[in-house]
């Protein structure tokens, strides 16, 4: 029941955005179209009604008495957040900062249903621990338990505390008091309004996607509109080719104050998802491959594929955040073997999400990225010495 479910969600999602970016003209794709329109304005007036509350202070928000750095997106994914946050994580902990990323888990195992049904009913607060992802020793959770972000930061920062929560507020005090930490990082908490205190906001704009197709949600990707860009200290530009000027007149616009930093996805090398076996990137020119991927954004990477001299016979997408089947993973090994590949390449996000699979056919890959700051390197060291020396 639970795999047909989720079958349908994603079917669901993937019909929603061919929707909203008009992929589909069909009358059905037209009228749902307008519906999404009108509930766009909905949520538009939702999102600056929250933000006013808090600001007359009727919805309050905290603080723990710690630094803390939300690194979030005005837009709904594919921005590369996950590894800008583990380039802050990196960054600090290295300047002597005891670290602690917090995560609201998306998709990950939700807690048991009676549970949350019986805080609901008698309006009780949630006294559930955080789940500890790593507690900046040992990687203690598994990707279905923390979600794959979480997992695979923890996976990549051996010493940094990883917790998941929805409350972040509750994970922030328990990150202080039962590992010490005194800087809080935000995953995914641009629209996290309750933890405040000493906070540096940092939002990352895809070069590509910028702000979407300038519609809010459910119509368009946007949380919120482009100019709460005001709020930010320091903004990303991913993914950046280095002809940026008319996105950062634009961005001045919103914010003439913030740091603009450019940076791209750098792949380091490949691993096997089942080894854990490291090959060269040249390993990939003048290969026949076949990518697998379920990520908001599949079209970068397999560019990147044929950046390093891969030739890309097959291709496989699944809806973000999709968790493989053994048969799923067959069917690319059986197809990509029918067009000649000899390896499949997948992204680190999707491999924490790999089921064990007995036919090895073809090698599986993973390839590991990193950012690399192509501008504004100096914005980002200020950006790291302002926070810990605050």
């Amino acid at each position: 029941m639970r795999e047909l479910f989720r079958e349908w969600a994603e079917n669901l999602e993937t019909f929603v955005l061919e929707v909203i970016f008009e992929e589909r003209g069909d009358f059905r794709a037209r009228v749902t179209r307008g519906l999404l329109f009108g509930c766009s304005k909905v949520f538009q007036v939702g999102v600056k009604l929250r933000r006013w509350l808090y600001n007359v202070r009727l919805l309050r928000d905290k603080t723990l008495g710690v630094q803390v750095i939300a690194i979030g997106n005005l837009t709904v994914g594919g921005t590369g957040k996950t590894p800008v946050v583990e380039k802050f994580a990196r960054e600090l902990r290295d300047a002597g900062r005891n670290v602690a990323i917090l995560s609201r888990g998306y998709r990950s195992k939700p807690r048991p249903f009676h549970q949350w049904f019986l805080s609901a009913i008698f309006f009780q607060e949630d006294q559930t621990p955080p789940r500890v992802v790593s507690d900046g020793k040992s990687l203690l959770l598994d990707s279905e338990m923390a979600g794959d972000e979480p997992y695979m930061l923890a996976s990549n920062l051996k010493d940094v505390v990883v917790l998941v929560d929805k409350d972040r507020v509750k994970s922030g005090r328990y990150a202080i008091e039962k590992f010490g930490c005194d800087t809080l990082l935000l995953d995914d908490g641009f629209q996290y309004w309750d933890l405040r205190g000493r906070r540096h906001d940092v939002v990352l704009v895809d070069r590509q996607q910028p702000f979407g197709n300038e519609h809010l949600l459910p119509r368009g990707t946007l949380r919120e509109p482009a100019s709460h860009l005001a709020r930010a200290q320091t903004i990303f530009i991913t993914k950046s080719d280095g002809k940026t000027a008319a996105l950062r007149e634009r961005l001045a616009g919103f914010n003439s104050d913030a740091a603009i930093i450019e940076c791209v996805h750098h792949p380091l090398y490949l691993e096997d998802v089942f080894t854990a076996e490291r090959l060269d990137l040249e390993f990939l020119r003048g290969k026949k491959v076949a990518s697998l991927s379920g990520i908001a954004q599949p079209e970068s990477f397999e560019q990147s594929l044929r950046n390093l001299g891969a030739e890309l016979v097959y291709s496989k997408r699944f809806a973000d955040h999709h968790r493989f089947s053994q048969q799923e993973v067959i069917n690319v090994i059986n197809r990509g073997k029918k067009r000649q590949a000899q390896t499949i390449i997948t992204t680190q996000k999707d491999a924490v999400r790999f089921p064990k699979i007995d036919r090895r056919d073809l090698p599986i890959f993973f390839m590991r990225v990193e950012i690399q700051i192509v501008s504004g390197a100096n914005d980002f060291q200020d950006c790291v010495r302002k926070i810990c020396f605050k």
